[in-house]
């Protein structure tokens, strides 16, 4: 399930910054905190080598993020130690190279000026990253991180299962309402919104559901929200005008 989702039922997102280095880069797994010093990435080294494999790398720079902390040698190495991932508020480089390895990273940019790797750091300690909203958001081991290319969200430990059965049904949710779009149904009458704030509207009271209050979603079908048992499913079975639509959120 996508990041999108999970930031709207509880998972923490990072800050918008964060971009992936390649397009198409996701991974989920458990946290494995990394503290840099300033300008430098001795600690990403001993992170690589030290992580459990399956693991996700999330790093903070010290504010300091005009560094390239991560390059291709990095990667790779990462890679071959069964990294699932990098998340870092810092830049990286070498960015065709680390495309070409495949390994998902994440970072504020892209800049060419080498670190240095003598000056400590910190691995296996909570630490704060820039989120989006007016505080750090705290990583600890064992939380759960989620990237894709709408962005990075925290799924904090203990609250995982909650969120993602929250997740699945909003997902279930939307889906019933990307059918009903493509079954050629309003968006205003499916999520009950009032065009008439809106300077210019000319339908007058004019919806698929005269029926429906205005403001007020109307009901889907609840029997179309199970999904043999699980609350979603690799395939629609409305498949047509909207097949394109269909087969991009069948991945999500």
């Amino acid at each position: 399930m996508g990041t999108v989702a999970l930031a709207r039922c509880g998972g923490r997102p990072f800050g918008t910054h964060l971009f992936s280095v390649w397009p198409g880069a996701a991974f989920a797994a458990a946290a494995f905190p990394v503290r840099c010093a300033p300008g430098d990435n001795l600690a990403l080294h001993v992170a690589v080598a030290q992580a459990p494999p399956g693991s996700a790398l999330v790093v903070d720079v010290a504010g300091e993020a005009e560094y390239g902390y991560v390059d291709e040698i990095l990667a790779v190495a990462a890679r071959t130690r069964g990294v699932a991932g990098i998340v870092l508020d810092g830049c990286v480089r070498d960015v065709t190279a680390i495309a070409h390895c495949g390994l998902p990273v994440f970072g504020a940019g892209v800049s060419v000026r080498e670190v240095g790797h003598d000056a400590g750091g910190a691995v296996g300690r909570q630490i704060s990253m820039n989120a989006t909203g007016p505080a750090p958001l705290p990583v600890r081991r064992g939380d759960w991180i989620v990237a894709d290319d709408d962005g990075v969200v925290c799924l904090p430990r203990g609250q995982v299962s909650t969120i993602i059965a929250e997740t699945m049904n909003s997902i279930t949710r939307e889906r019933e309402i990307i059918d009903a779009v493509c079954a050629g149904e309003s968006t205003l009458d499916l999520l009950g919104l009032d065009p008439s704030r809106v300077t210019g509207w000319e339908g007058g009271e004019n919806t698929n559901d005269p029926a429906t209050p205005r403001g007020r979603p109307r009901q889907l079908n609840p029997r179309r929200g199970d999904r043999g048992g699980e609350g979603h499913s690799s395939a629609w079975s409305r498949r047509g005008s909207c097949s394109t639509v269909t087969d991009v959120y069948g991945g999500d």
